[in-house]
């Protein structure tokens, strides 16, 4: 019998006898590689979280007593218990259920979780709010420790501590985020029971209890059944007792005989309640159990061999930055690095093996990362920070504070700049154009493949002041890597070719769509003109007023927001120098947050590929070729 084929809510599962969960376990695990190997996704989080999961959705009662995921990548088992069973084949395809909770998805996900460590605020919020209406519902965080790295769980704990209402935090410790954790926390938790002078103390207790005649033995039983409590006194359990919380733990999260009876008992207390729970990643699937890491994010797989599917030969942005940077570094040694537990996503892993003494993982904490990078920047070096674009808003005022008012010669490397697919608005980088157009002193730019990825590079670590490079996730257009880099003259566009009629101007990874949207033009009689920005700011302005004063309409192509993008850096210079009598169309993302799906079909939907920039060009001049026209004929009819 399949038991998880019987469950459309937590209803279900309570009927399931607690000698057979073990077997839901198994099941669970395998439909999650099964539906990941073919739409791709976080694997090795969600194999390692299966029992605690359940284990929760047994004991409470969702959706009225609130569970919190942090992060939310980890909540497939969770989707899967709670009446998304049957669309869970369309995990993170466009028009199916996405891979983080969403509240407007299901009444289960209480809130949407796509970066880390908001949880534990969140909760109490929801804490507060449960208590101003009078309920007496639980509130639960499951948090990894991966995500105690960051600052704001630890304002979360003091104010938790400091409230003393009756909240339950589930310290999911599996010593991994998504590369392996580092900081003086992840150390603190590392030592639970590997201290030599708990080991010694066990051991020679053991000893001792053993030599006791005839009650020796059941003695020591007793004494095993008290083991965690021992742990709690010498381990983590200290720090937070002193923040506050009831600490229990740590107890396997995959023994059902450990986490039935903790999550019963603390069911019933009052006030903060910490429960530390040991959990391994990639569970039972040993590819994800060898190289979690690997399997944190993967594309669709073989289950077999755990190998892509489909890879290819062309390199990623990503892998075109970590090897550029590292060369770099072999002449210019005032360069170092800065990653927020990510190495391996942002291509610094290359970089932390060649330079370790010049490479630094700050955790979960972007904004730690950005002002110590302007430390670094402000002791002579120049500091390169590696983040995805929709992880460093985290960090906006320490951009703006603590590295361009004091014009610091850092370099933001934002990949995932633009669409990212399948991981949805939480991990799309839409905004980073806008909110970084508007600081003084920094330099925005932005490369049409993988070899201008490198000049920039280049360019942007002989620049003495803060920098940007967005680009994009996934691989290159194909175009060979030159061997020598080139210093970019600032704020210089690069004209593709002439043409009579428009000229399109397009940023980063708009140009070669537009390029082929100009092929397409030109079978249907209009002779576009195609420029590469490169720059977002300062943007080339001579050549735009002489662009303008060319064609008289013009065309901006960008993977962002429009309110405040590429285009409105376009308009700002026409403005200036009063061309009023010029036409501009810009195109870019809308004023919302884009849905998940494929970046291809993100693409045609928005109208960011080819045949949409060509539409979109065709449109806007006709429409502009024919107000003459209704004009005539309306004087004529006169």
């Amino acid at each position: 019998m399949k038991y998880l084929d019987t469950i459309n809510s937590p209803k279900d599962l309570k009927k399931i006898p607690l000698e057979e969960l073990p077997n839901l376990a198994k099941e669970i695990r395998e439909r999650i590689i099964e539906v990941v190997s073919k739409t791709g996704g976080h694997l090795a989080s969600n194999l390692g979280i299966v029992e605690l999961t359940i284990a929760l959705h047994y004991i409470f009662d969702a959706p009225d007593d609130l569970i919190i995921w942090d992060v939310g990548h980890q909540a497939y088992v969770h989707k899967i218990l709670t009446g998304r069973r049957d669309k869970f084949h369309t995990l993170r395809q466009h028009g199916g259920i996405s891979g983080f909770p969403r509240p407007d998805e299901s009444p289960y996900d209480t809130f949407n979780m796509g970066h880390s460590g908001t949880s534990l605020s969140a909760a109490l919020g929801m804490l507060e709010a449960r208590d101003k209406k009078k309920r007496k519902n639980k509130v639960i965080v499951v948090i990894g420790d991966g995500s105690m790295t960051a600052g704001m769980v630890f304002e979360g704990l003091n104010h938790a501590g400091d409230l003393k209402k009756d909240i339950i935090v589930i310290l999911n410790d599996n010593e991994m985020s998504i590369s392996r954790n580092v900081g003086a926390i992840s150390s603190y938790l590392g030592k639970v029971i590997t201290g030599e002078l708990y080991t010694k103390v066990k051991k020679e207790t053991e000893q001792l209890i053993k030599n006791i005649p005839r009650i020796g033995e059941p003695m020591l039983k007793v004494a095993k059944k008290a083991e965690e409590s021992v742990k709690g006194l010498m381990g983590p359990g200290m720090l937070f007792e002193e923040l506050g919380f009831k600490y229990v733990g740590p107890i396997s999260g995959h023994r059902f005989d450990h986490l039935f009876p903790t999550l019963e008992n603390i069911k019933k207390l009052n006030g903060p309640v910490l429960v530390h729970v040991v959990t391994k990643k990639g569970k039972d699937y040993p590819p994800a159990e060898r190289d979690p890491a690997a399997y944190h994010g993967v594309p669709a797989f073989d289950i077999k061999t755990g190998l892509p599917l489909n890879k290819s030969t062309i390199p990623t942005y990503t892998k075109v930055f970590g090897q550029t940077i590292s060369k770099l570094a072999e002449t210019n040694e005032k360069i170092v690095t800065i990653s927020a537990a990510m190495p391996e996503g942002t291509g610094l892993s290359i970089f932390s093996e060649r330079y370790p003494d010049r490479f630094y993982d700050v955790g979960i904490a972007e904004q730690h990362g950005v002002t110590f990078a302007a430390g670094l920047a402000s002791g002579g070096f120049h500091p390169v920070v590696a983040i995805y674009s929709t992880f460093l808003q985290r960090a906006y005022d320490q951009i703006a504070h603590d590295v361009c008012l004091q014009n610091l010669p850092v370099t933001f490397a934002m990949d995932r700049a633009g669409l990212v697919g399948e991981d949805g608005p939480t991990h799309h980088g839409t905004f980073d154009i806008s909110y970084l157009r508007h600081l003084p002193n920094i330099i925005i730019m932005a490369p049409k493949d993988e070899d201008e990825l490198q000049h920039m590079l280049y360019t942007s670590v002989n620049y003495q002041g803060p920098s940007a490079i967005r680009y994009p996730r996934g691989t290159g257009v194909g175009v060979e890597l030159r061997s020598h880099f080139r210093l970019l003259e600032i704020g210089k566009g690069e004209i593709i070719f002439e043409g009579s009629d428009v000229a399109i101007i397009a940023i980063g990874n708009m140009v070669y769509p537009s390029i082929e949207a100009a092929g397409i033009l030109k079978k249907r009689g209009i002779d576009a003109a195609v420029i590469n920005a490169r720059f977002i700011k300062p943007v080339d302005e001579s050549l735009i007023i002489s662009l303008a004063n060319k064609y008289h309409n013009i065309i901006t192509v960008e993977e962002g927001v429009l309110a405040g993008g590429f285009g409105s850096a376009v308009l700002e210079p026409l403005e200036r120098n009063s061309l009023s009598d010029v036409k501009v169309k810009r195109i870019g993302l809308p004023d919302k947050f884009i849905e998940h799906g494929s970046i291809k079909e993100l693409h045609n939907i928005y109208g960011l590929d080819a045949p949409g920039i060509a539409q979109d060009v065709q449109s806007f001049l006709s429409i502009k070729n024919e107000k003459p026209l209704r004009g005539l004929l309306r004087n004529l009819r006169l």
